[in-house]
C-alpha cells in the first residue's frame, strides 16, 4: 500500500461540516478513507449539544467535535491508551485549557518507571505537546504530541493525543464545559 504524506493525511482526516451537501460529500470520502473515519452524530451520545460535544472513539482512534453552534464539526486522528487497564470510558467534560502545558507523570507512571522526571516544561521534549484540555477525571487530558508516530496507535497512558496542529485547532474551538464521551 502506498504511504500517504502527513499533510495529505491531515487534510483528509479533518472535516468541517456546515451543510448537508458537504456532510454527504465528507461521508462518501470517509467511507473510502484508509483510516475508516466516518462522520458521527452528537445526538447518538448526548441529550443536548450545550457548549459543544466531543466523542473520543478508542476503537477507530478518532476524536469527533461538534461546536455549540450546531454547524461546526471536526474529526481528528488520535492516539489512545495502550491497554484496557489505562482506558477510562464514559462521560466527562473539559474543565481547563492550557497553552504550552508542563507534564507531570502520574503516580502510577512513576511507580512503573521511577526514572521519570518530576516534571517536563513546555517544549519539544514535553509529551503533552502544545495544548492540553483537562477533563474532570483526574490525570486525563486531550492534548497534543511532538511524537507524531503515536497518532493512530495505542500509545498513551490514558490520554487522548492529537497532532499539535490539530490540537491547536481544536483548542480554539472548545469551551470549558464542553461535554466529552470516551467510547
Amino acid at each position: 500500500m502506498a504511504r500517504i504524506g502527513r499533510r495529505s493525511f491531515l487534510a483528509a482526516t479533518v472535516g468541517l461540516i456546515a451543510a448537508p451537501a458537504i456532510a454527504a460529500q465528507r461521508q462518501e470520502v470517509a467511507r473510502r478513507n484508509v483510516s475508516s473515519f466516518r462522520t458521527a452524530d452528537w445526538r447518538d451520545h448526548f441529550d443536548t449539544l450545550g457548549k459543544g460535544a466531543i466523542v473520543a472513539d478508542t476503537v477507530s482512534r478518532a476524536l469527533h467535535f461538534w461546536a455549540g453552534d450546531g454547524e461546526t464539526y471536526r474529526v481528528y486522528p488520535t492516539s489512545v491508551p495502550m491497554s484496557e487497564e489505562l482506558t477510562r470510558l464514559g462521560y466527562t467534560e473539559v474543565v481547563k485549557k492550557v497553552r504550552n502545558p508542563t507534564w507531570t507523570p502520574t503516580p502510577s507512571m512513576r511507580e512503573r518507571d521511577p526514572s521519570l522526571p518530576a516534571t517536563v516544561p513546555a517544549g519539544p521534549d514535553n509529551p503533552m505537546g502544545t495544548r492540553a484540555m483537562h477533563l474532570s477525571w483526574q490525570y486525563y487530558r486531550i492534548h497534543g504530541t511532538h511524537d507524531t508516530r503515536k497518532i493512530g496507535r495505542k500509545s498513551s497512558d490514558g490520554c487522548i493525543g492529537l497532532f499539535n496542529e490539530q490540537v491547536e485547532d481544536l483548542f480554539e474551538l472548545v469551551e470549558v464545559g464542553t461535554q466529552v464521551r470516551l467510547i
